[in-house]
């Protein structure tokens, strides 16, 4: 485990060092206050530190305030070493953040056994934030497809209509539509209806971009929210994601099952609300269907085959 020792006096820093290593801990050394705030608040910085209280730039109960201002998670477990041993030095180190307060000249198994409840902990911390993403998973996601799942796909929807009324952007929605999928529930069951969709949702997210949002709208529709587009840009993801489906088929226990999709496309330039983008790529997709099928359509727009316009 990396571990921080922050000393001004080098033959102490490099004595506590060599220590560190030989208990087998990964040392990270700064030989002041503000290199030190600075190695334990970065993103993959030690999560362990020990401070000496008096250094240059900053000093080790400032370092600590530092640290527990700029870092929330994870957690860094911080020991202050100082030759201070009044009660209100004690008060004053951890109430600047310390989990530890050790005078000095300390006792080396003293300092291992704190550094080892610090290790307990962060263990325990880590433990919390998986289950805590876990959850956070469990709630957002489609069991299915691991996409987002509907209530989840509607907050990103509200989520970009609200930015892109603020910044006077355009924003784009496609609703993709299986074509055809009763059939395939009802001539191959429900576990080859499955896999449809599940290879279906795998497709679409490969083609959209990192910052597009792709949902389970119900059953066999999809919905994808497409922030900062264009109305060509959303019509060439559209066809992208018509493309994808259609271009090979899914395998169900080694048969080929070719898969095709009607999709429905609006998009709105700054203000706009949820319910009117949804209304007209519905719109859209009964217009595609209508057509069809294993198009895209934009209601009032006209577009170049294989896209259609409608209206």
């Amino acid at each position: 485990m990396k571990i921080l020792v922050a000393d001004d006096d080098r033959f102490s820093r490099l004595v506590l060092c060599r220590t560190l290593r030989s208990w087998g801990y990964d040392v990270e050394e700064a030989e002041d206050g503000i290199a030190a705030a600075k190695a334990l608040s970065r993103p993959g910085g030690p999560p362990l530190g020990v401070i000496d209280w008096m250094m240059p730039g900053l000093d080790g109960p400032e370092v600590c305030r530092r640290v527990r201002m700029n870092t929330a998670e994870p957690y860094r477990y911080l020991v202050l070493l100082t030759s201070r041993n009044r009660p209100e030095d004690i008060v004053q180190g951890l109430d600047s953040g310390a989990d530890e307060y050790l005078s000095k000249p300390f006792d080396p198994m003293e300092l291992q056994a704190r550094l080892q409840t610090g290790r307990r902990l962060l263990a325990l911390q880590t433990q919390l934030i998986d289950a805590r993403e876990a959850l956070r998973q469990q709630a957002t996601r489609d069991g299915l497809t691991g996409l987002l799942n509907r209530t989840a796909i509607f907050e990103a929807l509200e989520e970009e209509v609200a930015r892109a009324s603020r910044r006077k952007t355009g924003l784009g929605l496609l609703i993709v539509d299986l074509d055809n999928f009763k059939q395939i529930n009802d001539t191959l069951g429900h576990q080859a209806g499955d896999v449809a969709i599940r290879e279906s949702g795998r497709r679409m997210a490969e083609v959209v971009r990192s910052y597009d949002r792709v949902g389970r709208y119900g059953g066999e529709e999809f919905l994808i929210v497409l922030p900062d587009c264009s109305k060509r840009a959303l019509l060439e993801v559209g066809e992208r994601i018509r493309v994808a489906l259609a271009s090979s088929p899914v395998f169900v226990d080694a048969k080929p099952l070719s898969i095709t999709a009607s999709i429905g496309a609006s998009w709105a330039l700054g203000r706009t609300e949820s319910d009117v983008l949804i209304r007209s790529a519905d719109d859209a997709l009964y217009a595609a269907k209508d057509a069809g099928r294993n198009r895209v359509v934009m209601t009032g727009e006209h577009a170049l085959c294989p896209l259609v316009a409608a209206g």
